[in-house]
């Protein structure tokens, strides 16, 4: 099989073969700084992805809402003095001006996946002698369904709504004593009443939106809070969660309406997030130049110790080209095993993480896996890493006189 190989690959697993130990230890030292790099990659990707789960489990990544009512000035004129008074309104309810239009000019923009209207506002939910106040949110469950995964987090029950259904969360339906078909009588600051049933039960993993949040038909929430054929609200999601900022400014120059991204309203989670990366960006780059120094080292070794070697074949013929070619494939070759080996492990260390990092319950924190598509990046870096480190041995290995080399 070897004969039918390039004379530089011959030369190469051969050289490679005969100082063993040292290849050895620079493949389980880049193998260590792969499955660092991997593993971390996914332990910070499953971490973040865990934490926006959590976020969009109850939100969009933009909200769309009516612009703040602003001051007015008030003039007073008592006899002689005149004083200016600035009176702060207090925000109505109000519906979002020719929502239809905006919601539509918003789904064609670049980037936009769902748009999803929403009527919302306070209520009280009562059972028997037992009330809560909650927030009555009237959804499309189509669209909604897209954007927050309300189904996903359903307990028992069903997520369909008719027009005289409501979906609660489990903390309400413990504090008001209710399951699957009893009537509540929901109540809204403007005085309307109505008795709904309880279609279905979710878990939003969080004790507050649980024990808030209720979601009943947009035709249902809209008279009862006083917006007729209004809404409160446009949900809208995206490609890129990332550019939701970048997003929520341009609706809000380009319609004049508020606009809220969850990268502002979770700027402390956001800063985390950043953080995360940027240290996990440094640790991969200092790991990453640790690896070829490594390899660099070692085959700088190499060549001083196989200098009568390639003397020898410089004397026989061996082009100058040939023998660069001959440490660069070295390099290539530690760096690609190095890698696949790293990955193995860092997929081991994974495994071995997930089966000790559990929750109170016995769950996993969170989910953690190895991307395909990371795994062969880092292959690829990783046998470029090699080449780049083999680049200075092998051009002092190239410059080598055959004389000189062979008088050692």
């Amino acid at each position: 099989m070897r004969r039918f190989l390039p004379f530089e690959w011959i030369l190469a697993t051969r050289f490679l073969g005969e100082g063993i130990m040292q290849t050895l230890l620079i493949i389980t030292g880049v193998s260590v700084g792969v499955s660092v790099i991997v593993f971390m990659s996914a332990l910070l990707t499953g971490l973040q992805t865990s934490f926006l789960s959590r976020i969009f489990a109850s939100q969009a990544q933009v909200v769309l809402e009516p612009p703040d009512e602003i001051a007015r000035s008030l003039r007073h004129d008592d006899k002689a003095l005149v004083m200016t008074v600035t009176v702060m309104p207090s925000q109505r309810l109000r519906s979002i001006d020719q929502w239809q239009k905006i919601g539509a000019l918003v789904q064609r923009l670049p980037g936009v996946l769902v748009t999803s209207p929403m009527a919302s506002g306070a209520a009280f939910a009562t059972r028997g002698e037992v009330s809560k106040s909650i927030s009555l949110m009237g959804i499309e469950p189509d669209r909604f369904y897209k954007i927050v995964d309300l189904p996903g987090k359903l307990v028992r029950g069903s997520p369909w709504l008719e027009v005289q259904d409501i979906l609660i969360g489990t903390q309400l339906a413990t504090d008001l004593g209710v399951d699957i078909g009893d009537k509540l009588r929901v109540t809204t600051g403007t005085g309307a009443s109505q008795v709904l049933t309880i279609r279905g039960i979710f878990d939003l993993g969080n004790k507050g939106a649980n024990e808030r949040n209720t979601y009943v038909m947009l035709h249902t929430a809209q008279p009862m809070i006083g917006l007729v054929d209004g809404v409160t609200s446009i949900d809208v999601t995206m490609q890129d969660v990332y550019q939701a900022e970048d997003l929520a400014q341009y609706i809000a120059a380009f319609t004049g309406i508020k606009a809220e991204s969850w990268i502002k309203t979770n700027a402390d989670f956001f800063s985390v997030i950043s953080s995360q990366n940027l240290s996990n960006t440094a640790i991969r780059l200092f790991v990453g130049l640790s690896v070829l120094f490594g390899i660099s080292s070692v085959l700088v070794v190499s060549v001083v110790q196989k200098s009568r070697e390639i003397g020898i074949l410089r004397a026989m013929g061996a082009s100058r080209s040939q023998i660069l070619r001959l440490f660069l494939l070295q390099g290539a070759i530690v760096g690609f095993l190095g890698s696949l080996i790293g990955s193995g492990l860092a997929y081991f260390i994974l495994g071995f993480w997930e089966a000790y990092a559990l929750r109170p319950d016995g769950t996993p924190m969170f989910v953690a896996e190895i991307d395909t598509k990371l795994v062969v990046a880092t292959a690829l870096i990783a046998t470029l890493s090699g080449v780049l480190a083999a680049l200075l041995p092998a051009s002092r290995a190239a410059r080598l006189e055959p004389v000189v080399a062979i008088r050692g």
